[in-house]
C-alpha cells in the first residue's frame, strides 16, 4: 500500500480499561496508521486528545519501547518527575523496562494532534503508576488484572 491516507482509515474513540478504570480519560481518538499499512513489527498510530483529556492512564512497558512526536496543538507530559510542557515539533521516547510512568494530558483550549510510534512484542506486561491494574499481553491474548495478578471483580 503506497500511500495510506487517514480518511480511508477506520477513527477508534475512547479508550479499552475494564470498570473501574474506564471513563477517566475524556475525549480522545485514534487512527491506527501501522494497521492500515499491515505492519506487525511496531505500532504506528495518529492521536487527536481534545481540551481537557488525557491520553492513558500513566503507565510503562517492560518490553516495549514508545515514542511521541506533537504535530499541533500543546500537551502537557506527566512522569515521576513532574509535568512538562510539549509545543509541535517536541518528542517523547520511552524505554523499555524504564519504570517511570508516563502521560499526556491537554490543558489547552484546541485539541492536540501527535504521532505515536510503539514495538509490538508478543509478551509485555504493562504497569499502571497511580492506580491498582496490571496489562499483561502474552501470545494468546492480553488481561488486565489487579498489580498482584489476581483478578478484577465485576462492578454489582
Amino acid at each position: 500500500m503506497p500511500v495510506i491516507r487517514r480518511d480511508d482509515v477506520a477513527v477508534r474513540e475512547g479508550g479499552d480499561y475494564p470498570a473501574p478504570f474506564d471513563g477517566r480519560l475524556g475525549r480522545y481518538q485514534d487512527w491506527p496508521l501501522g494497521d492500515a499499512g499491515g505492519l506487525t513489527q511496531f505500532g504506528v498510530n495518529l492521536e487527536t486528545l481534545f481540551p481537557g483529556s488525557t491520553s492513558s492512564l500513566r503507565h510503562w512497558h517492560e518490553t516495549e519501547d514508545e515514542f511521541l512526536y506533537l504535530l499541533e496543538g500543546e500537551l502537557v507530559l506527566v512522569d515521576d518527575d513532574g509535568e512538562h510542557a510539549m509545543a509541535p515539533g517536541d518528542a517523547a521516547a520511552f524505554k523499555a523496562g524504564d519504570a517511570n510512568g508516563h502521560h499526556v494530558k491537554n490543558t489547552s483550549g484546541k485539541p492536540a494532534i501527535y504521532l505515536v510510534v510503539g514495538t509490538r512484542a508478543q509478551e509485555d506486561r504493562c504497569h499502571y503508576s497511580d492506580v491498582d491494574l496490571l496489562l499483561t499481553k502474552t501470545k494468546d491474548g492480553s488481561a488486565f488484572t489487579h498489580r498482584d495478578g489476581s483478578p478484577l471483580r465485576a462492578k454489582g
